[in-house]
């Protein structure tokens, strides 16, 4: 009987041994192969189970790549800075400094409890100052290079806090933290021109080996779109109101206009007797984030009493204002065509205003319309010299004719907006920009970065919308670098998404003090072969990354524009009733209790076992025991064997190369699940094998084995060591199948008497129609009678024989 399978003992020895021999080594000669986890931020909350997950995807998927011969790039950091660690630093008075310290130091315990091969020589962290060196090194670039540049803007903005709100800061109109009704001010701010790589970030989405729903989401985020800009002149006044559309052949149907309330001639058009109305709804307005703003199901408006003229056919036109329309989209204003547009359509029955149909399906109006007729193809009508057009046609058409009627103009639009970038924080990366009243916004000077973080006694909010950098004078008080006059340091912090838009350059080089990575590592090991984390950072943490990658392309510091070639997201792991984990619900499972129970290999196995690995799955400690039976049944079948010196028989082999198939296909596929159940199939059969022949031959146990490893390392080493073997099961090659070994001698077919099925019979796979026949009528017997009409046989499917 072989020893028992004991995951505590297994599992303390072999980390012991990774640690003295790594098993993931530079040679100088293998191929490198870059596998990333998203930046994690070290939260006090620690790890749960569903963390796991995706770091085992990465690290099953990074020893798959070591065994197939390369060298791993598989590096671990922090993406310190940021809100939670401040705020923890205003309650209890300690510096972030400390409590992110603290935070990362457990964490780092727990993540080696998964045993990735993490190289932490390469660990990196934000937060400290020979890493944000850097960051401050690439917004002088920019700066320098016209695209970091100061703008006034309205922000989120809470009166009791006294401090500014990200968007996800606002919860129903109200302050996070106090609950505070929030209102917008405006604030100068810090902004990245990332616009001007819109249509580089659009184009070259097709380049990259990407979830497709992902490249969607970004596609829409950048939003491009073909149109007209049309103005309108104001009646009564020497102004026009410019309107941006994507449907200039619907403008005979633009039966009203709406203006975002920030909009600079908003208040200006409000008639005596509507100027309370359309103050009380400005004011409204600015107290709701962009978000909400887009959210709201109910469409609320004022009209300010002013008309337009549509430019195309003199009609007259209300000018209203909504919180629907955006002033940072497009021009700020919209044409509205309610017969052809959902909301528009809705906005219109609410306030009673005309509704005129220029499209129609084979030319034919509606009667009583009852919604919006939003089809985007169909004949004009009621649309003067365009009647009886296609409307696809006159759609490419209409702004080369607007065009040439003076009134407006062919227009590309983009939904992205320029990045605001400044933070009115303490805990982030001080902006390296200093006010000089002579020479204006002046760069630090790049040899004396990194700018550093000053200490703070508090780290309050200033109430003024500075961060609390703005109350240390002797820090804020500098000389101009260019002219040596008084001048004043930037006080505003960059936002958590600056470090980690560039943090995976840094890993292939993080001790480099000369240069953000030099050009000889840069060219060995980037960019990312494959990128691994959660769908939630498909929009803006990709977009930014792929940004700043094309920057540095640009300015000659990498020679690749694109930073991830191949991207995989997991799904999230929920607790019950498929609730998001969080320490508020009381539903978090720390993974610490279930390494104890039944090992790192087991809980490793369950984390990919739950379900398709790119869904979400809900948790249940019960699964867990079900891989720890198979790990233990494994464990016996090649302990058993492991000495009998049994010679392969022709089914062994056929097992064999069937399961290294199995495995590699669906390993390939990602299909990380079915990989599981896989292994356990193969583990019954090869079981059920060696009861019948007495033992099983040892190659086959070597492949298992090696098969097994990278899902788990601990008992793949330690069986790789009983089968005889010295260096580590890693640094042997991933087994290859032969597809002349998996064919079946045999196969199993149906023996048909007029086409009904009588019996099965088994037969050789190159047997001939008459042997093949010969034996049909053997097994059939007594249930062939008559007489014979015709003989089928289909080879390898079926034999049939018609009687009567």
């Amino acid at each position: 009987m072989a020893v028992p399978y004991n995951h505590k003992a297994i599992e303390k020895k072999w980390r012991q041994k990774w640690e003295e021999n790594p098993v993931n080594v530079d040679d100088g000669k293998k191929p490198k192969y870059y596998c990333l986890d998203m930046f994690p931020y070290p939260s006090g909350n620690g790890l749960h189970v569903g963390h796991w997950r995706g770091y085992v995807i990465s690290d099953v998927w990074s020893r798959y790549k070591m065994m197939q011969g390369y060298y791993l790039i598989h590096p671990m950091g922090w993406d310190a800075f940021g809100l939670p660690a401040e705020n923890y630093a205003i309650k209890t008075g300690q510096h972030p400094a400390i409590s992110t310290a603290k935070n990362i130091s457990n964490i780092k315990r727990q993540i080696n409890e998964i045993a990735a091969i993490y190289d932490w020589d390469r660990e990196v962290n934000t937060t400290d100052p020979d890493f944000y060196k850097w960051t401050q090194w690439i917004f002088v670039k920019m700066f320098k290079e016209g695209l970091a540049y100061e703008k006034e803007f309205p922000i989120n903005w809470c009166p009791s806090c006294k401090t500014g709100l990200a968007n996800e800061e606002v919860v129903n109109g109200c302050c996070e933290r106090c609950g505070t009704p929030v209102t917008k001010k405006n604030l100068r701010q810090w902004m990245l021109r990332i616009t001007k790589y819109a249509d580089r970030l659009l184009n070259d989405l097709d380049k990259l080996e990407w979830p497709e729903k992902v490249k969607k989401m970004q596609t829409e985020w950048i939003g491009k779109s073909y149109g007209a800009e049309v103005d309108f002149p104001v009646e009564g006044k020497d102004e026009k109101i410019t309107v941006y559309t994507t449907r200039p052949d619907t403008l005979h149907g633009a039966t009203f206009m709406v203006l975002a309330p920030e909009h600079k001639l908003a208040a200006g058009l409000a008639t005596p007797d509507q100027k309370e109305a359309v103050d009380a709804y400005i004011y409204a307005a600015s107290m709701k984030s962009n978000v909400d703003r887009m959210q709201d199901k109910e469409k609320t408006g004022v009209f300010t009493g002013s008309y337009a003229t549509n430019p195309l056919n003199g009609a007259k036109v209300p000018i209203w204002l909504s919180d629907y329309v955006l002033a940072d989209y497009g021009t700020g204003a919209i044409m509205c065509v309610p017969a052809h547009d959902d909301r528009d359509f809705e906005f219109a029955k609410k306030f009673d205003i005309p509704i005129i149909q220029v499209i129609a399906k084979d030319g034919k109006a509606i009667e009583n319309m009852t919604e919006a007729y939003t089809e985007a193809s169909g004949t004009m009508i009621n649309s003067g010299d365009w009647n009886g057009m296609e409307s696809a046609v006159l759609k490419k058409e209409a702004p080369h004719i607007i065009e040439k009627m003076g009134i407006g103009r062919k227009t590309v639009n983009y939904k992205l907006r320029d990045w605001v970038f400044s933070r009115q924080r303490y805990w982030g990366e001080p902006i390296p920009i200093v006010h000089c009243p002579k020479c204006g916004n002046v760069p630090v000077p790049e040899e004396e970065l990194p700018l550093r973080l000053p200490d703070v006694e508090s780290y309050e909010p200033t109430g003024t919308g500075e961060s609390p950098l703005a109350a240390i004078e002797d820090w804020v008080n500098c000389k101009c670098p260019e002219c040596g006059a008084a001048a004043k340091r930037e006080t505003n912090t960059m936002p958590q998404w600056a470090g980690s838009s560039w943090y995976f350059l840094r890993y292939v080089d993080p001790h480099n003090d000369n240069e953000l990575v030099s050009k000889e590592k840069a060219d060995k090991y980037l960019p990312v072969d494959m990128y691994i984390g959660g769908v939630e950072h498909a929009v803006l943490h990709l977009l930014y990354s792929r940004f700043y990658t094309k920057f540095l392309y640009d300015i000659g510091v990498i020679d690749f524009d694109e930073p991830f070639h191949k991207l995989f997201n997991q799904g999230m792991i929920t607790g019950k009733n498929g609730i998001k984990m969080s320490k508020s619900k009381g539903n978090v499972i720390s993974p610490d209790d279930l390494v104890r129970d039944y090992g790192c290999d087991s809980l490793r196995m369950y984390e990919l076992f739950v379900g398709p690995p790119e869904l979400d799955a809900e948790w249940d400690d019960r699964g867990i025991e079900g891989v720890y039976r198979f790990l233990s049944r494994f464990w016996n079948l090649v302990m058993d064997n492991k000495d009998k010196n049994i010679k392969a028989s022709k089914e062994m082999i056929k097992a064999r190369h069937k399961m290294i198939h199995m495995i590699t296909t669906r390993l390939e596929g990602f299909s990380l699940n079915t990989v599981i159940s896989g292994f356990m199939e193969c583990n019954n059969n090869l079981i059920a094998i060696a009861k019948k022949e007495g033992g099983m031959d040892k190659e086959t146990l070597e492949a298992a084995v090696l098969l097994l490893a990278p899902f788990a390392p601990h008992m793949g080493e330690e069986l790789w060591e009983e089968l005889g073997h010295t260096d580590s099961v890693f640094h042997h090659e991933w087994p290859a199948h032969d597809e002349e070994a998996m064919k079946d001698d045999e196969v199993e077919i149906p023996v048909q008497v007029n086409g009904k099925t009588k019996a099965v019979i088994s037969i050789p796979v190159d047997i001939s129609k008459e042997d093949a026949i010969a034996k049909a009528k053997e097994v059939l017997g007594d249930k062939l009678s008559g007489n014979i009409i015709k003989e089928i046989y289909v080879p390898k499917k079926i034999v049939n024989i018609v009687a009567k």
